[in-house]
């Protein structure tokens, strides 16, 4: 079984060079959505179509119509959906590399449908506290961002655009987290909150315990974001 890093490389490299790469060509877009058991495009294009990926399978919904087939090789996912491999393509400057099209990837279905559910939470969170604040006529619209590969938006607080999400785990921390990271170098407030270079986290091992987990990570993000009312 690959390990959880392994499939989050996997996914993120299905994210971005067959789902993010095929919304692209359609539509100029590349922003994703988590979705039950994984991460999906939003319906897109003239005939509705989506793409999306469900635990190991990969699906293609296009004018009414569905295929799913099990994820194998990146050649054979573009192939499913359309997408050209050989295409100029980029998310940014932290596009992961297109790699050995041909190579058999190593993807866990039920790691993938854990990190489905950590971005599904992440959404939850967020939607609840910018709903239930004064902040909410500021805030944008909740996308899975294929470069960095965590769901987020930016709510405007006082002022200061600040981006709030859940991120899967990345170089800075391995493991899945919510983070609020403003757009200036302001950190006003109780310093002892901001406890990352780019703003503050909550680490998943941090939300575990007695209390429930969706009040743990609301007032997380509420703090945060009232530190610039």
């Amino acid at each position: 079984m690959p390990s959880q890093e392994a499939t989050r490389i996997t996914l993120q490299q299905l994210a971005v060079h067959v789902l993010a790469r095929r919304r692209f060509a359609v539509t100029g877009r590349f922003g994703l959505r988590p979705s039950p058991g994984g991460l999906a495009t939003p319906a897109f294009g003239d005939e509705i179509e989506v793409v999306r990926i469900d635990g190991d399978l990969l699906v293609h919904e296009r004018g009414g119509e569905a295929r799913v087939e099990p994820i194998s090789t990146l050649a054979a996912a573009a192939e499913l959906v359309g997408a050209d491999l050989s295409a100029d393509f980029s998310v940014g400057g932290d596009t992961p590399a297109l790699g050995p099209v041909d190579d058999p990837l190593g993807i866990d279905g039920g790691q993938v449908r854990a990190l489905g559910a950590w971005w599904a939470f992440g959404v939850e969170v967020i939607d609840h506290v910018v709903g239930t604040g004064p902040w909410r006529a500021g805030a944008t619209t909740l996308q899975l961002w294929p470069e960095h590969f965590d769901v987020g938006g930016a709510v405007t607080v006082g002022g200061t655009s600040v981006n709030v999400g859940a991120s899967p785990g990345d170089g800075h921390e391995p493991a899945p987290y919510l983070y609020i990271g403003p757009t200036t170098a302001d950190r006003p407030g109780d310093a002892a909150y901001w406890n990352a270079p780019f703003g503050a986290v909550l680490r998943w091992s941090e939300q575990s315990g007695p209390a429930d987990r969706q009040v743990i990570a609301a007032d997380f993000l509420r703090q945060g974001l009232q530190q610039f009312t």
